[in-house]
């Protein structure tokens, strides 16, 4: 038999530690929620993700197990931005698909779509590990890429494993290497598509 009050503390406790969960999940979300997108862009579900400060906002049409999705990093005008999917079954970025966004050597922002055959990949043009239903296109504003574009997500699978990264380019456009060290060796997570 509990002693009385020792199910009121009880209780007490269980409702704060709620609480807190509730809360912490709550400032997650808010850190991308309040982004805005032109056109009419509109996204159910948000990540900040943990690090370089990029934020992934996406909504999942299960009835042909697409997500159409938003990744946003901030960058200078001369870097470039990167999201992908790693469809080798690994967690790092080799063997990922990505979409790479860069002002090219013009000063227009383009989208190059690749796989990352290793950690020094050839960053060419190429056909992704996925569908790809709508193609994916890119804006510069506000000291941040933003990548759009609409996937098929690989087996159909809700939970995926992505990667995302940030570096330099040359005056001319070249994407150049990221750094090798800090958050950008931190840059992966399982995204589950469904439930966020």
């Amino acid at each position: 038999m509990a002693r009385p009050g020792h199910t009121a503390s009880l209780l007490v406790v269980v409702v704060k530690t709620t609480a807190l969960l509730l809360a912490a999940g709550t400032a997650t979300a808010q850190g991308c929620a309040n982004a805005t997108f032109p056109a009419g862009r509109w996204f159910e579900r948000c990540n900040a993700l943990p690090v370089l400060g990029a934020s992934l906002h996406w909504t999942y049409h299960a009835a042909n197990g697409t997500a159409e999705l938003a990744f946003r990093a901030p960058s200078p005008s001369g870097g470039w931005v990167a999201w992908g999917i790693n469809t080798a079954g690994g967690v790092g970025m080799a063997g990922s698909s990505v979409f790479v966004a860069s002002h090219d050597g013009g000063g227009a922002v383009s989208v190059l779509s690749t796989v990352l055959e290793s950690t020094s990949p050839s960053l060419t043009n190429g056909t992704l590990g996925f569908g790809v239903p709508v193609p994916a296109t890119a804006e510069y504003a506000a000291g941040a890429y933003t990548i759009y574009v609409t996937v098929a997500l690989p087996d159909n699978s809700t939970t995926q494993n992505t990667v995302w990264q940030a570096g330099p380019s040359s005056s001319g456009g070249s994407i150049l290497p990221h750094p090798m060290t800090g958050t950008s060796l931190q840059s992966v997570k399982k995204q589950d598509f469904l439930s966020g």
